[in-house]
Parts: structure tokens; sequence; C-alpha cells
């Protein structure tokens, strides 16, 4: 059986993304950490997490992040001025995005990620 390509994307201060990196190193399953502050993110990286995953899924509107956005800034939010804010603000994307032999999920839950390995 191959071992699978596991990339966990998301800020290494966040507790849903230590609870995930916790979880796998419990299982000695390796992975690559993509921290957006240090990694980077770019633009073809974050169309394709809310290609696959839907806008709703990756942008996270009850965030401290999102209630610190000027109402202006959260005004008439169309998919590409979403994209943009994410971009600037990365704390707005959901944690953790766990990327699967490229299959993604958001957020930290065993079962499904069990179900994908």
């Amino acid at each position: 059986m191959q071992t699978p390509t596991i990339v966990i994307y998301g800020i290494k201060n966040c507790d849903s993304v230590k609870k995930a990196r916790a979880w796998f190193d419990g299982r000695n399953l390796a992975y690559h950490f993509h921290d957006y502050r240090t990694d980077g993110l770019d633009a073809e990286l974050l169309r394709q997490f809310v290609a696959t995953l839907g806008l709703d899924a990756v942008l996270n509107q009850r965030s401290t992040s999102w209630r610190q956005l000027s109402e202006d800034s959260k005004r008439d939010l169309t998919p590409e001025k979403a994209l943009q804010l994410m971009l600037e603000t990365p704390t707005l994307i959901k944690r953790p995005i766990v990327s699967i032999d490229e299959r993604l999920l958001v957020g930290f839950d065993p079962e499904q990620i069990s179900a994908l390995l």
C-alpha cells in the first residue's frame, strides 16, 4: 500500500491545526505542514480550495478576523472580493485544510480524515 501524500494548511498557533498535527503525529503519519504566514499563500492554491470545497466552506465568516473587517469590506461580497480578502488576511480561511492525495477536507474531523486514508 502506497503512503498517502498529506499536506496540512493553516497557521501553527491555531488550536484546530494543533489538534490535526497531533492526530497525524500520534499515528506516525508523515505530512507536510504549510503555514500561511511563513510559507505564503498564492491565489492559485486558494482558488483550488474554493473550487473544490466551495466559498462558504473556506471563508470563515465567524472568525475574529472577519469581525474586524470594515463593513465596507464585507459588503457586496463577490467570490473574487472574498478571494482577495483571504489572500490579504489568511486568518479568514477556515483551518485546517487537509489535503490527502489532493483530496481536500476543511476542519479537523478524524472520521473524515480516516475515511480518506
